[in-house]
């Protein structure tokens, strides 16, 4: 078993205390901000130690009983919202109506798996009746931005011949200007209705909630010829849970807690480029 240790901030003194721990046969920097500790105690008593003593340090650890190319998977299929980037697209919406408070406390509970993702949605978009459209195109110029290492991260997946997708719980008019921005191969999301130049408070279509992600990673897999296995999925929420259990390494990224939980990674200070040092 090996261990990586990774942060935005990490120092070797650090990083050497914590690998003591293990009883780390060697120890290897694999970035300036990122080491591999190997041949490690992966026993219960030993991980809660060392996950308590990097919690302290703001360190990610990552335990893998297996290494693995970048290129022996085919697939990158990512969440938007709070994932690929930092906002939530719509409490930035909601903010422009003077709700975003209201809003973000819906979202907040879907994301934590307290409300099931149809009636959050339903309820948040039904709050944006009436809002003139022009609304979405200022959220996307002045507040969507990159999770840091999202750039990094897509670099190197491309470069190695992965395909992307991006599969959102939320709006298509972000997920196609981002997929175009980006370059990415998929998307998937939700469509918003309006009419006469105004949000209707409804969406379109079939709601891009957790087993619609499932589905969606399913027929994509299918489309390029190859098993979800072969996939990485990164979320934050409740509502990537599905598509992240079948998947051959799920991340969770700045995750609430029922997500860290459950998933293969979890990057809670180190950006999405964090995945990379998890491979040779």
């Amino acid at each position: 078993m090996n261990l990586i240790l990774q942060g935005l901030h990490t120092e070797l003194s650090t990083v050497e205390r914590i690998a003591a721990l293990t009883g780390a046969r060697r120890l290897t920097a694999i970035t300036p901000f990122a080491y591999r500790c190997e041949q490690v105690d992966s026993s219960p008593a030993v991980k809660a130690q060392v996950e308590a003593e990097c919690l302290a340090a703001q360190l990610d650890c990552t335990w893998l009983a297996a290494e693995h190319r970048l290129s022996d998977f085919k697939l990158v299929a990512m969440d938007m919202d709070s994932t690929l980037i930092t906002i939530e697209c719509i409490d930035e919406i909601a903010d422009m109506q003077g709700l975003k408070p209201q809003v973000a406390a819906i979202t907040e509970a879907a994301m934590r798996g307290e409300i099931e993702f149809p009636e959050s949605l339903a309820r948040r978009v039904a709050l944006l009746k009436g809002l003139d459209a022009s609304a979405l195109q200022r959220v996307y110029e002045e507040r969507v931005e990159l999770s840091p290492g999202a750039q990094n991260m897509l670099d190197a997946v491309q470069r190695a011949g992965l395909k992307t997708l991006l599969v959102s719980g939320g709006f298509t008019f972000f997920t196609d200007r981002i997929k175009q921005r980006l370059k990415l191969d998929y998307s998937h999301s939700n469509v918003l209705e309006i009419a006469d130049g105004k949000l209707t408070g409804k969406v379109v279509g079939t709601i891009v909630d957790a087993e619609e992600k499932k589905r969606t990673l399913e027929r994509v897999c299918a489309e390029i010829g190859i098993t979800p296995d072969q996939a990485i999925v990164m979320g934050d929420g409740a509502n990537d849970l599905r598509m992240m259990s079948i998947a051959g390494m799920s991340v969770a990224f700045r995750a609430k807690p029922l997500v860290r939980a459950q998933a293969d990674v979890a990057l809670n200070f180190a950006g999405l480029d964090g995945i990379l040092p998890l491979f040779k």
